[in-house]
């Protein structure tokens, strides 16, 4: 008994009809409310993870002290460019040179020397800490500037000063907070 149906001509190999799968109901999107907040960087996630890391205390260190050493190099690179060509005050030049460098070295720092994932809370931590380093660094740099002789090596010799405590001040701060250790 031959069947005219189209569901015959799609017979199996036993001669029963192949049935056709079930039609399914197109998609809809539902759009979802956006909660609104700040821009942050590109970097950052929408979302905090925990911190924690598992690299060493001698790694972090020789890690850490290469990032400062290339910060280091923007940041005085851009403060003598800054005061020295340009003409910038003492205090401006020295400030913008700090963000400059810091960022570079939060940058570098989070990724590398710490190998820690990005989150809110981590980034509004180090951006206070800057501050604090920021004033610490600023201020040393301005109080040795004015003490020190008029030399070739005045400007030199306060930096690195300002530098060194706010390196070492930094360190600390992000290996035993910021960036905790599991």
């Amino acid at each position: 008994m031959a069947l005219d149906t189209p569901a015959a001509h799609i017979a199996g190999s036993r001669g029963r009809p192949v049935r056709a799968p079930p039609r399914r109901a197109p998609a809809t999107l539902v759009p979802v409310p956006a909660e609104p907040h700040l821009p942050l960087p590109v970097e950052l996630p929408l979302v905090d993870e925990p911190g924690g890391t598992d690299v060493d205390l001698k790694t972090q260190i020789v890690r850490f002290t290469l990032t400062g050493g290339l910060s280091a190099i923007v940041d005085f690179g851009l403060y003598s460019l800054l005061f020295n060509l340009i003409g910038l005050p003492r205090e401006a030049a020295k400030s913008l040179s700090f963000i400059a460098g810091t960022t570079t070295a939060y940058l570098i720092n989070r990724r590398w020397t710490f190998q820690a994932p990005p989150s809110r809370a981590r980034f509004v931590a180090v951006v206070i800490l800057y501050a604090v380093t920021f004033a610490v660094q600023v201020g040393i740099n301005a109080v040795l500037y004015e003490a020190l002789p008029d030399a070739a090596w005045r400007q030199l010799l306060a930096f690195v000063v300002a530098q060194g405590t706010a390196t070492v001040i930094n360190f600390v701060v992000q290996r035993l907070v910021i960036f905790k250790i599991k």
